[in-house]
């Protein structure tokens, strides 16, 4: 059983990391549902990096091209520009604020269902209003707007709140396409990822026991193949259907907790 959970819980991570309905909230609410252990946190930490794995993966063309290239290429160097200058605020705000956020509101489920509610109500204030398309291609981004998605992106600190769904709102305000809105918030996931990987392992080494090696191994290579899955449908999908069905989703979800919290069943 203990395999099959860890199993089901990687799944659910590759399914929801790069979607806009928050990985980590889904992750911590199964974990208190079916009452699955994780000290520290440490099963989740290191699943996640299946997820980072599978969209490098994705994009190891891109990647290659771009460290090649950085020497001699303009077009290199300026993509790894917008990485950067998009990547710095969380990087920044991630620093100075993650204790203070973590004693405040981790773990709230309340929180938690209040960041869905405000979130997917925000999605479809944004599809209402439909901004002006001026940006295309993910890889031609201004610096200026990439820094402002970068901005965005801090907001993904509270938990609920969701980094790809605050990456994604946060560029279709500054006027990128939903396609190029999707592909660059995979693009400013690889070094947000694994910087926060990095950071959160720190923490957790003490809870990577050897007994736990398998239950980890399983969880990260099933996240690692469900997201592989899920990031190119999710480009086609949202280019041809928009981010409606996921902002009602985040609603439903979050009145659903607000419901069982009050009920006494969450």
């Amino acid at each position: 059983m203990g395999l099959l959970v860890a199993a089901l819980l990687g799944v659910l991570q590759g399914l929801t990391e790069f979607l806009p309905i928050s990985s980590t909230a889904h992750l911590l609410i199964a974990g208190r549902l079916i009452g699955f252990q994780d000290p520290g946190q440490a099963f989740n930490v290191m699943i996640q990096l299946g997820s980072i794995l599978a969209v490098m993966w994705l994009y190891r063309s891109r990647i290659t091209a771009v460290l090649t290239g950085l020497p001699s290429d303009p077009a290199a160097r300026r993509f790894a520009l917008m990485v950067l200058v998009a990547f710095l605020p969380a990087m920044v705000a991630g620093g100075l604020l993650n204790d203070v956020i973590e004693r405040i509101v981790a773990e709230s489920l309340t929180v938690i269902a209040i960041a869905f509610i405000a979130g997917g109500l925000v999605m479809l204030i944004v599809e209402w209003l439909q901004p002006a398309v001026l940006v295309i291609q993910a890889d031609q981004t201004p610096l200026a707007r990439a820094f402002g998605i970068g901005l965005c992106q801090t907001l993904a600190l509270i938990p609920g709140v969701s980094r790809s769904g605050a990456t994604i709102v946060g560029a279709r305000v500054l006027n990128l396409d939903r396609a190029a809105a999707a592909e660059f918030s995979f693009f400013l996931a690889m070094p947000t990822m694994v910087a926060a990987f990095v950071f959160k392992l720190v923490h957790v080494r003490h809870y990577l026991t050897p007994d736990r090696g398998l239950e980890i191994g399983v969880g990260f290579v099933m996240a690692f193949l469900s997201a592989l899955l899920v990031v190119r449908p999710f480009i086609a999908f949202i280019a041809r259907s928009g981010f409606t069905p996921f902002a009602w989703y985040r609603i439903a979800m979050g009145a659903a907790m607000l419901l069982a919290i009050g009920m006494g069943w969450l």
